[in-house]
């Protein structure tokens, strides 16, 4: 199944024929106190220099999130999505919490975006699908409802059952449903990531569509994190995730390893490429 976004310029499609497509995270004020001072005075010029060092990186998508105490998201989103339109030409990804947010941003945009995200929630159902379905965006659909994030693997696959079922009927099509299982961290409950693991598998069977992934989240409380990463990944991509939310700059080479692994790299021709530019670096 093929997810299609874009930007005015380009092209990215997702899919588990293809090398997996990056969503790059870091214009995410969530842990990160300088990003939410710059935002909090309105100061966008660390969104820009975000959206350029990640590309650099390798990202294919950019994820756009200015959600913080003190800041006003409806005004500020719109503002922070032109930046990135205008510093880079990868697609966006528009994540918000507030439907205003949300709404603000996908008139401003140029192209075909993801949306992150709407849940199992009714509420958030009937209030994000319809605004998916008029700008015809894609969208990622998180395995949580009224009940809080489910702690089995039946639950996750109902839930994305019950998602994908409220968007047809709106006229979305499957292949703009992305599904993001919810990894936590393990230093929490060891079983999490086995969990995550088997819900992506059983969506990947039953539904077809794509996956994400916000994978860092499984390191959380631990030391290393970027081992435990970069061995989430190599396993989650396996199993079915297309589009994982990752730092690009950290996980590339890895998981251009985990696409050659997996017969996505003719002739290594990526692979090589990328060692090539790391070694002249």
């Amino acid at each position: 199944m093929e997810t299609k976004v874009s930007s005015a310029a380009k092209e990215v499609i997702i899919s588990g024929n293809l090398p997996t497509r990056l969503i790059g995270e870091r214009i995410n004020p969530s842990g990160r106190k300088r990003l939410t001072q710059a935002l909090q005075s309105g100061d966008l010029d660390m969104v820009r220099k975000e959206a350029i060092a990640q590309v650099k990186a390798g990202a294919d998508i950019i994820d756009v999130n200015v959600g913080a105490t003190g800041i006003d998201e409806a005004a500020l989103l719109p503002k922070a999505v032109k930046i990135v339109m205008e510093a880079v030409d990868v697609p966006i990804c528009i994540d918000a919490e507030s439907p205003k947010a949300l709404e603000a941003a996908l008139k401003v945009y140029k192209g075909k975006p993801i949306v992150n995200s709407v849940k199992g929630e009714k509420k958030s159902l009937e209030t994000v699908l319809p605004l998916i379905k008029e700008y015809g965006a894609a969208v990622i659909g998180l395995t949580i409802d009224d009940d809080g994030l489910p702690k089995t693997a039946d639950k996750r696959v109902a839930i994305a059952a019950r998602i994908i079922e409220w968007a047809e009927k709106l006229g979305i099509p499957r292949q703009d449903i992305i599904i993001d299982t919810l990894a936590m961290a393990i230093a929490a409950d060891s079983k999490a990531a086995m969990l995550v693991l088997e819900a992506i598998r059983r969506i990947n069977a039953e539904f077809g569509v794509n996956q994400t992934l916000g994978a860092s989240n499984i390191s959380f409380n631990l030391p290393d994190r970027e081992l435990l990463n970069v061995a989430f990944l190599g396993a989650v991509i396996t199993a079915g995730v297309t589009c994982p939310i990752v730092d690009a700059a950290k996980v590339r080479p890895a998981i251009l390893s985990v696409d050659l692994v997996l017969g996505r790299d003719n002739y290594a021709q990526r692979y090589i490429r990328a060692f090539r530019q790391r070694q002249q670096a």
